[in-house]
């Protein structure tokens, strides 16, 4: 008799098996219900098929709908095997290429056969997958010999599966998972029982766009059709009220109805600002100075560009040049013919980053230990050479702005350092309304210095936390292996924004590296030279992004003491203008950003028009209110109004115009 397999629970049972069995086979003995929950299965971690047999004895997890993480990624997965079937049940003759879950979804890359696929297309789609759903096709696995699944592609058409195999090493195991015995795809899995497991109505097609095949613009155009897919039709229609009310939200919908700011195809990634939108802008800035300011930094101004060989000794050449502008350091030819550039000349590049330039400033005199910490700022103007695909509004550009700043500080003084700029980060995002969560970054796979240092920099990021009271469970505290920077651990801010979604804004990282490359250096107490700690921080991250998250948060709808324009005087009647522009001049005279509106237009459409342009305020006056020196106070998003002095309307826009650390 064969031995019997050691299968451990969660619960700390162990159930014996026989040579063979699966998860399914441990599922089913332990009751039908859980047979019928299990949608997959960790054996010894590893999140596998619930046919998959067991190689030996282990530890094992069933995985059901409320394990959320793993059920969601493994439903979106199939979503995208079952979109792609359908298209090629419907469309006869397009190639498939990949189909990645994503955060909310899926989507799927296709070559067509005869014309690119449209939004037209996907109900037609939707309709095939409910299909393949309802027949609850069993989804196997197989494992193919690497030549002969590129024979199969290249036989079936499917060149670019054959390209992709044809890349894989030769001897890792390929897998293909069988929908039914009429469709498959090439796959690493894992994947549900059946495609019946899937619920019909948790999905959504939602888009078609171009994509290049691998990403890359030199390659074939391909149809990328996006989805979103849940474990039901709850969670689906959350998600697409969550989408429509992000929709409503949408900054560049609402900057252009704000008159805020553009962007056009002559200045790809950089935003134009309008007056409006540069108010907000310079409120913001005026704001962080008073911030940094009484937290002891000192502002500086740097060059935009610098010559490469200071990006190669602070290692972003090698490590980051993909993303830089990069100038060539001679006059170009200015004749018609010959090339522009003669390729000869020394390289520069725009900055895309302030960092080595503070090191520079550091290193002019000689530094004491007494004149540590330096805490140097910069509204630094950065360029970074974004594919146009990712660029996205205020969101993702190319030109943006750093609330930057870098801490030269001893090794005695990081985590009293770290500790205050949680203090004021907490402040400050606190004045804008936001909760947060706080992540640490931890070293990534390259990286530069040694294992003793990541060591020493993670830990005194994350004593710095517990010391300001911010490593728990309330402010979301979570380490992220494999994601901080090459040269140095961070600590991330996640804004959380009045619809649910995260937004990762602000960082500081303890940075040993560039100190030394860059060699900087201070007289220590014991007459020696020794290397400055820098901490790399922002709150901000970007003006550009900040103010689009904003946006989005308030629907527009800014605080007062940010909106571009206070309040707006509008009339009635012609007989008030008088008062109206005496109303305006006192409300100037006070500090108010306000506008008239003298038009001769009914009130309704003037409050609609100053509605829609999100004015806080619009202080409606007439004949009555010119007699008694009165207004009438419109409230963006109130229904009543309230008449009262105009005095007292001074007064009530001057405390909601005064900025939060000022009042």
């Amino acid at each position: 008799m064969s031995e019997l397999l050691k299968i451990s629970l969660p619960d700390g049972s162990v159930r014996e098996m026989p040579q063979g069995s699966t998860p399914a086979d441990v599922a089913a003995a332990i009751g039908p219900g859980l047979a019928k929950a299990a949608l997959a299965a960790r054996i010894d971690g590893e999140l596998v098929d619930l046919s998959r047999p067991f190689a030996g004895d282990a530890q094992l997890a069933l995985v059901t709908s409320r394990d959320e993480a793993d059920a969601l990624e493994l439903a979106r997965h199939d979503y995208a095997h079952v979109l792609a079937e359908a298209v090629q049940a419907l469309f006869p003759g397009t190639q498939i290429t990949f189909g990645p879950a994503t955060d909310d979804g899926f989507y799927y890359d296709f070559a067509p056969k005869d014309r690119p696929f449209t939004d037209e297309d996907l109900p037609a789609i939707e309709a095939k997958m409910r299909e393949i759903i309802a027949a609850d096709k069993p989804l196997t696995r197989e494992v193919v010999a690497r030549d002969a699944l590129i024979a199969q592609w290249q036989a079936a058409g499917e060149t670019f599966k054959a390209e992709w195999a044809a890349e894989l090493p030769a001897g890792e195991e390929l897998t293909v998972y069988h929908s039914g015995g009429d469709w498959y795809d090439m796959c690493r899995g894992p994947h549900l029982p059946s495609t019946g497991k899937l619920d019909p109505r948790a999905f959504k097609l939602t888009r078609v766009s171009g994509a290049y095949w691998r990403g890359d613009q030199k390659n074939a155009m391909l149809s990328r059709i996006y989805g979103t897919g849940w474990l039901n039709k709850k969670q689906l229609d959350e998600h697409l009220h969550r989408l429509e009310e992000a929709a409503k939200r949408d900054h560049r919908k609402l900057g252009t109805e704000m008159d805020l700011f553009h962007l056009q195809q002559e200045a790809h990634g950089s935003v134009f600002w309008h007056p409006k939108g540069y108010v907000i802008w310079r409120e913001l800035e005026a704001y962080m100075r008073r911030a940094i300011d009484g937290a002891g930094y000192k502002e500086v101004k740097t060059p935009q560009v610098m010559d490469a060989r200071q990006w190669e000794q602070s290692g972003h050449w090698g490590k980051y040049r993909e993303n830089m502008f990069v100038i060539p350091d001679e006059v170009p030819n200015v004749e018609d013919e010959g090339p522009i550039i003669s390729g000869d000349a020394e390289w520069m590049a725009l900055k895309p980053m302030n960092c080595p330039a503070h090191v520079l400033i550091f290193r002019q005199g000689i530094k004491s230990y007494r004149d540590l910490p330096l805490r140097i700022y910069e509204n630094g103007c950065c360029h970074r050479n974004e594919p146009h695909g990712a660029l996205h509004g205020l969101m993702r550009v190319r030109q943006f702005t750093q609330d930057d700043a870098h801490i030269f500080c001893r090794e005695d003084q990081i985590v009293a350092e770290v500790q205050a700029f949680c203090e004021l980060a907490d402040r400050i995002y606190k004045h804008f309304g936001f909760t947060y969560s706080i992540k640490l970054a931890l070293r990534p796979e390259k990286r530069f210095g040694t294992e003793a240092m990541w060591d020493q920099a993670e830990t005194e990021l994350r004593d710095a936390v517990v010391r300001a009271g911010l490593a728990t469970a309330e402010y979301g505290w979570e380490e992220l292996p494999g994601e901080g920077a090459f040269y140095a651990p961070k600590l991330e801010w996640h804004l959380t924004d009045a619809i649910g979604r995260t937004w990762q804004v602000g960082t500081i990282q303890s940075d040993r590296v560039l100190p030394e490359r860059l060699d900087a250096s201070y007289v220590a107490e014991d007459g020696e030279r020794h290397r400055p700690v820098m901490l790399h921080r922002a709150i901000f991250g970007s003006y550009e992004r900040f103010i689009g998250i904003l946006i989005e948060h308030f629907a527009g709808k800014l605080p007062v003491w940010l909106a571009p324009v206070q309040a707006v005087v509008a009339t009635i009647v012609s007989d008030a203008d008088d008062y109206a522009k005496d109303a305006v001049a006192k409300l100037r005279a006070a500090g108010i950003r306000v506008e008239s509106d003298l038009r001769n237009e009914k009130i309704n459409y003037k409050v609609r028009e100053h509605s829609v342009a999100k004015v806080p305020h619009l202080l409606v006056v007439g004949k009555r209110e010119a007699e008694e020196g009165t207004v009438a106070m419109r409230t963006l998003g109130e229904q009543h109004q309230k008449v009262m002095s105009l005095d007292e309307a001074i007064a009530l826009l001057k405390a909601e115009a005064t900025p939060p650390d000022l009042r």
